[in-house]
């Protein structure tokens, strides 16, 4: 018999739950390997099921202790694939990209292992361990194809996750990502739009540009104004409300992104860019190739273009070396920043990158103690500069999921242009995820905004529509399907953009 005859053999209903740690480049991902897999006819498991057929971990190998929290969960599936007959691990992602072989070494029941290069491959590797009855380890040393070609199962009907690169070619020396996922390769433009494209076609009305660098977009293509001309081209798709994009690096930031934001109705007033550290010191030994002045000097030319602007940032604290008087110049930085947020992270190993060799590792108790500090600091101006919303009209999108006491409070929760999460008001009419509503701010915490009045509008958009039809369609949905051979391929060309970016 061959495989694809046993495959057909394969008569009951398989779930399956994707487990995602790390970026939002990995929350994308598990959405493309959600997408496979339901390609290839699982169903997914139920929100809070303990058991499914095929449960997928996809890692991240930022964090020192990476490691530890994916050998804790295999193990504690470890039983439960025991009793239960026909279940399959996966492990995918940066993790898997670095550890390989040693993950079925520490934990035999894993039956696939790949990589950030061949997500792809998800199916068919799941397949091929279940007919040949062995792990299938497979890791790939470069992209096969760009994995937005891949199905995709969206975790939103109304915003949507754009990748426009993948891979980064900076070496910071804390950072492990270059190795794991390689050097920076830039899709087409006029691919990017016409996903956009599509995806507004389906309802969608914001969408978040990624990439690990995304304002380095061009560097592959031969083009630095990409970028800046990819967001004006964003500006003339019809339907489009809400454009973002994440992650920005200083040393990328150009005079034209900062024109191109202003100019562009349906880019948001929003920008997050990683500082790390406001020591010039501190940064030369992360090989981060800006100074605490040009970082300074790009926030003061997106307040002169965009004053309303809500900037965010990323700061490590405790990197090798760090003196107080280096962290005292991060605590400056702050405060001339005024950040609306801050990601702090106490600096940790990253095994394999160049800081976790560096002399000079900070004791714990001192990182602790400077990284309360600083949140201190970032908890004051982020109430001071959320009180200045106070009294403000926006218009805010209904988010699902973003208000977790809205039930008890009789609330909404949705996100301003800034991206400041705003809780308000139910309206007596019924108002969707990806609707706008149009309300005052009326009091301010750190986190969030609170409009108590009543809502002055509700715009019902396309995007609620598509909310609703999939709501429809999923309570329609019949309770199982029959599992064939997974059928593998790139999935039929979007179609052109209309209006293309210049570049070609």
């Amino acid at each position: 018999m061959t495989s694809s005859d046993r495959s057909q053999t394969v008569d009951v209903t398989r779930t399956y739950a994707v487990r995602t740690y790390g970026c939002q480049m990995n929350v994308h991902d598990s959405e493309r390997l959600s997408g496979l897999l339901e390609d290839a006819g699982y169903v997914r498991a139920p929100e809070g099921a303990d058991e499914a057929d095929v449960v997928v971990f996809n890692t991240c190998a930022v964090r020192e202790n990476a490691d530890n929290k994916l050998y804790g969960n295999l193990g504690r599936l470890a039983p439960v694939k025991a009793r239960k007959p026909g279940m399959q691990i996966a492990v995918g992602g940066c993790l898997a990209q670095k550890d390989r072989d040693t993950i079925v070494k520490k934990a035999p029941w894993v039956d696939v292992v790949f990589g950030t290069h061949n997500i792809g491959k998800l199916p068919v590797l799941l397949e091929r361990a279940r007919v040949q009855e062995e792990a299938q380890v497979e890791i790939a040393e470069s992209l096969e194809a760009f994995p937005s070609t891949l199905p995709t199962r969206r975790e939103s009907a109304y915003a949507a996750w754009v990748s426009i690169s993948v891979g980064c070619n900076n070496t910071c020396t804390f950072c492990i990502v270059p190795a794991l996922r390689g050097k920076e390769k830039d899709r087409r433009p006029g691919d990017i739009l016409a996903e956009i494209e599509a995806l507004v076609a389906e309802g969608v009305s914001e969408i978040t540009l990624l990439g690990q660098n995304v304002n380095a977009y061009g560097s592959d293509i031969g083009d630095r104004e990409a970028f800046s001309k990819l967001l004006r081209a964003c500006g003339k798709i019809d339907g489009l409300e809400r454009v973002r994009f994440t992650s920005p690096h200083p040393r990328d930031f150009t005079d034209d992104v900062i024109a191109a934001m202003a100019e562009t109705p349906n880019v948001m007033p929003q920008l997050h860019m990683p500082l790390q550290s406001g020591s010039d010191t501190v940064l030369k030994a992360m090989r981060r190739s800006y100074r605490q002045e040009r970082f300074l000097g790009i926030i003061e030319k997106v307040r002169a273009a965009i004053p309303h602007a809500a900037i965010s940032t990323d700061i490590i604290v405790g990197f090798p070396g760090e003196t107080e008087e280096d962290f005292e110049q991060t605590l400056h930085v702050v405060r001339e920043a005024r950040f609306a947020q801050a990601f702090t992270f106490q600096y940790s190993k990253r095994p394999g990158t160049p800081a976790a060799e560096m002399e000079n590792q900070i004791p714990k108790e001192v990182v602790q103690a400077r990284y309360e500090r600083l949140v201190a600091l970032q908890e004051e101006i982020s109430w001071e500069e959320n009180k200045k919303q106070v009294g403000r009209t926006l218009e805010v999108m209904v988010a699902e999921g973003e208000g977790r006491k809205d039930d008890a409070t009789r609330r909404l929760s949705g996100r301003a242009p800034d991206n400041r999460l705003v809780h308000f008001t139910r309206p007596d009419e019924d108002v969707r995820p990806g609707d706008v509503v149009t309300v005052e701010i009326t009091y301010a915490a750190p986190h969030h905004l609170l409009a108590e009045g009543p809502v002055a509008a509700v715009r019902r958009t396309r995007a609620g529509d598509a909310w609703e039809k999939r709501q429809t369609a999923q309570a329609a949905k019949p309770a199982g399907v029959m599992l064939g051979l997974p059928q593998i391929g790139v999935p039929a060309p979007l179609p052109p953009a209309e209006n293309g970016c210049a570049v070609g």
